[in-house]
């Protein structure tokens, strides 16, 4: 077996590999009311951020090392 003959490619393109793509769902932004893209099923009475309002909401990241 040579150095490239590790048989059909892997991944479908979306998540690291780990599968096919995910199926995303439309929402409104909680905060700017702009229509966007989440890769979960929104749940009513919770708020859901479009990719630059969540930041402004995100829990600050701790260094895990």
């Amino acid at each position: 077996m040579g150095y490239n003959d590790r048989g059909p490619p892997r991944g479908g393109g979306g998540g690291f590999g780990r599968g096919p793509p995910r199926e995303m769902h439309k929402a409104t932004c909680s905060d700017c009311k702009k229509e966007t893209e989440v890769p979960f099923k929104p749940t009513e009475g919770r708020p859901v951020y479009c990719r630059d309002c969540y930041p402004k909401h995100a829990p600050p990241r701790t260094n895990r090392f």
